[in-house]
Formats: structure tokens, C-alpha cells, sequence
């Protein structure tokens, strides 16, 4: 029999311009070691996301210290437990892009494409179709390797191997998404962010799914979904319960 959950895991992003995240690196980390905590930060010019682990109390107070930025004021954690520490160190890192598309006129935190919230994309699929009538179409931006581990039912898959091949891709299909309404879907919705802002530069009627694919199981669970998620650490994916999908 396991043990009970005593990990939180939280992942995190928000796009925010930060001119100063090379100042912002040492003391990130620094607090994030008295608090205890292990994983990765990554800053950009273009915001934050995080991926973190440890004791709860001490995880979420470091989250609302770091909120007392007003940069990051809206900056919302999905959580998860796990009953091991699912990362071996802690990691604060300066990046180009917090997601790297290597698209620089891809600028969310000038504006975002509209946002569907998992209740309402529930009741499109249920219904086979969205408010106006228009056919719903899934379309995961992962890359291939994290889409066998599970995806919306009928997803689009283009077989990404990274993620700077999806302006391409879209290119090439877009022919097949005009008069279509197209939900872009990720990990935790950092990449459905820009995904969507090129299918709409691109013409098309792109919604993303808010919170992503972690934000719809905390809210939906299994529906419309098969398999599990892939998640960068050691729990290797988890499931619709947002526990990691290996533990018995």
C-alpha cells in the first residue's frame, strides 16, 4: 500500500514583461531553498513558469510572496500531490522565452487569444458542436512523444517534434481549420497561449483551453479524454485524478 500524498506539486506560468530577470534569479532561488522546495524556474523577458514541489504550506506561501509582485499578482498555481519529491534539485534559469516558438511578434502579455474554460468546452463537446454551430476541433501543440501518453478523443496530431514547428505546421494546415473552431490544448496551457495567437494570425477562429490539459482534469476529470498527461519530472505522467499515473 502507498503512502499518502504529502508532495505538493504546482505548475505555474504567466507572461509578464520582466526587464530585470537576471536580477530576479538569485533571489528566486534563494528563497526557494529555506522554503524547501525543489524544481525549475524559468524567467524570460516575456514572464515566469514554474514547476515546484514540497510541503504545502511552505510551497503555497512562497507562491503568495511571489504574487506580492504585482507583476505576478495573477500568476494561478494548478496543484497535485504526490507521495515522493518528484524533482532532484532546484533550479532558477534565464531564457530567451519562457516557451520557446522563436516567433517574436507572438506576444501574449500584449494581449491573449480568447480563452474557453473547461466548463464550456465540456458542453461544446457533449453537444458535438459550439454555441454558433460550428464543427469543435481539438488541436494538441505537445509534442509527439508527450501525445502517447493520452489526448482529447479525436485530436488533431501533427507530429511535432518541437514546439518552434508549429507556426510551420500551421501554414500548412490551415486550409483544413477555416470555418472550423479550433482549440488549441497543452500540458498546462503555456503553449496553447501562443498557439493560438498564430492559428489566429493565420485566420483562424482559435480558442485556447484555459489551464490546459491539467486544468481540465482538475475540473473535468476523464471526459472526452483518453489516457494520461506527461509531465517533466520524475512522476513521468500523471492521470485524470492529477496523481502520478506510475504509483500503485
Amino acid at each position: 500500500m502507498s503512502a499518502a500524498p504529502a508532495v505538493l506539486n504546482v505548475s505555474a506560468y504567466l507572461f509578464t514583461a520582466l526587464t530585470d530577470a537576471a536580477q530576479l534569479r538569485g533571489p528566486l532561488r534563494e528563497r526557494a531553498v529555506a522554503a524547501g522546495l525543489k524544481g525549475t524556474i524559468i524567467l524570460a523577458e516575456e514572464g515566469i513558469n514554474l514547476f515546484l514541489a514540497g510541503a504545502a504550506e511552505s510551497l503555497r506561501a512562497y507562491l503568495d510572496e511571489l504574487r506580492a509582485d504585482p507583476r505576478f499578482a495573477p500568476l494561478r498555481a494548478t496543484e497535485s500531490w504526490s507521495s515522493a519529491q518528484p524533482f532532484r534539485k532546484m533550479l532558477v534559469k534565464l531564457k530567451r522565452e519562457i516557451i520557446r516558438m522563436d516567433r517574436p511578434t507572438i506576444r501574449p502579455a500584449e494581449g491573449r487569444a480568447p480563452v474557453v474554460s473547461p466548463e464550456t468546452l465540456r458542453r461544446w463537446l457533449d453537444q458535438g458542436h459550439d454555441d454558433a454551430g460550428r464543427e469543435v476541433v481539438m488541436l494538441d501543440t505537445r509534442n509527439a512523444f508527450e501525445v502517447d501518453d493520452g489526448a482529447f478523443e479525436g485530436a488533431l496530431d501533427w507530429r511535432l517534434e518541437r514546439f518552434t514547428q508549429f507556426p510551420d505546421a500551421v501554414a500548412a494546415h490551415r486550409g483544413e481549420l477555416r470555418n472550423k473552431t479550433v482549440i488549441s490544448y497543452c500540458t498546462g496551457g503555456i503553449r496553447c497561449e501562443k498557439a493560438a495567437l498564430v492559428l489566429r494570425e493565420e485566420g483562424v477562429e482559435a480558442w485556447q483551453l484555459d489551464g490546459g490539459i491539467l486544468g481540465w482534469f482538475a475540473a473535468q476529470g476523464q471526459a472526452h479524454y483518453r489516457g494520461d498527461c506527461f509531465v517533466f519530472d520524475e512522476r513521468v505522467a500523471v492521470d485524470s485524478a492529477l496523481a502520478p499515473a506510475t504509483e500503485a
